[in-house]
């Protein structure tokens, strides 16, 4: 399924309510004529910035800065258009706001878009931009992009500078971005990315036991996405021995992730007592709870996990991982259930988290009622430009 032509952006609810800004951008560069919108996690001078909740103190005033990764953006010669909506505290991965409400899905209007950068991803799906910047700490590129049938990238922690963008687990947060197209994507990344090349990527390993992740109906449509992209590697192997998804790294992650929060966002919580929606609420209490020695536990195995995983992949190889499980849960799921999909779908993605990997999300299944499922490439640390080359490289040929 397209976006529908006829519907406006308040149609898609996708972009912040505030006035818009005229923010200035270069007249030539390798981006001009490109429009863009922004997470609303980023600085952009002269716009607010709410992180998806309204008791978020920056959200009262306009910023004075812009964040280097949009900045960088500008000066390429792409226009800034929109602020675009987020999950609260950018802390879900399913793109419903209990304050804002959730962004319409262009590629399943009955399904969730995907968080917690849901408005770029919508944004970008429904064409309204040409590309659009969002964050990925677990997920919130990689899984809208997924839901949406987009190209997603996350790249190598620490690759992109993250400055005046707010902090949600600075072990595991990235910028990352959308695009329509993988030469947009790529486009993107030869602005944002220093000028480190890429290296060849001949070889590639399926993870099988990724795979089993996937449902039912979703199988045979990823099987003819693997059979795309094989063309484009020297040999493409099952890697049956990898036992990445054994059920307690999805857990290493949640911890490590939980403690990283509770840090940043306590002397919030504590002196606003701010009101969260269904799901963040919870998850909120949680990273609340958890002991020093169950984390200090879950940041050893993070370290062993991340070595274990740096070691398999070579410069010269990537996995291929399902983005997630099935296509994006149906709108009329209840929060409940959708707190249980989360887990599985975070087995998935805690992967290039974990070890700090760069991904690419390629939009290239579909379940059997044609909604998509996005095929993932992940790399070594540093192979951001091989993974992008590479999604452009597949993008072309199909």
């Amino acid at each position: 399924m397209t976006a529908d032509p006829t519907l406006s952006a308040a149609d898609y609810r996708c972009y912040c309510d505030y006035p818009f800004v005229d923010v200035p951008h270069a007249a030539e560069g390798p981006l001009a004529g490109r429009r863009f919108a922004v997470k609303d996690l980023f600085d952009v001078a002269g716009y607010p910035t709410g992180c998806g909740h309204p008791d978020w103190p920056a959200r009262a005033h306009p910023a004075s800065e812009t964040a280097s990764a949009v900045t960088a953006l500008l000066d390429a010669g792409a226009q800034c258009v929109a602020k675009t909506v987020t999950d609260e505290i950018a802390y879900a991965l399913n793109g419903r706001n209990a304050h804002y409400g959730t962004p319409v899905n262009p590629a399943a209007p009955d399904r969730v878009p995907g968080g917690s950068s849901s408005g770029s991803a919508v944004a970008t799906a429904a064409g309204l931009v040409d590309f659009a910047l969002g964050t990925d700490t677990g997920g919130s590129i990689r899984v809208p992009a997924s839901y949406c049938g987009l190209y997603g990238f996350r790249p190598t922690h620490g690759r992109i500078a993250i400055d005046h963008c707010m902090p949600l687990a600075a072990s595991y947060d990235t910028v990352g971005w959308f695009a329509r197209t993988g030469a947009d994507l790529q486009a993107v990344g030869e602005v944002l990315l220093d000028e480190e090349p890429g290296a060849d990527a001949p070889f590639c390993l399926v993870v099988s036991t990724a795979v089993d992740y996937l449902d039912a109906d979703t199988r045979p449509g990823f099987n003819a996405a693997i059979e795309r992209v094989t063309p484009h590697f020297r040999r493409v192997f099952s890697a049956v021995d990898m036992l990445l998804m054994e059920e307690d790294w999805g857990l290493t992650f949640r911890v490590t992730q939980a403690a990283e929060i509770w840090q940043a966002m306590a002397p919030w919580v504590e002196a606003r007592n701010p009101s969260f929606g269904p799901g963040v609420k919870e998850r909120m209490a949680w990273a609340r709870s958890l002991g020093a020695e169950e984390i200090a536990f879950h940041q050893d195995r993070r370290a062993t996990i991340q070595s274990q995983l740096r070691a398999r992949i070579g410069l010269d190889t990537v996995l291929l991982v399902p983005t997630a499980p099935s296509a994006a849960p149906l709108l009329s799921v209840d929060d409940a259930d959708l707190e249980d999909f989360r887990k599985r779908l975070i087995a998935l993605s805690c992967l290039a988290g974990l070890a700090g990997l760069p991904q690419v999300t390629l939009p290239l299944a579909r379940c059997r009622d044609g909604a998509p499922v996005g095929l993932s490439l992940i790399g070594s640390p540093g192979a951001d430009r091989t993974l992008l080359a590479l999604a452009a490289a597949i993008d072309g040929a199909t």
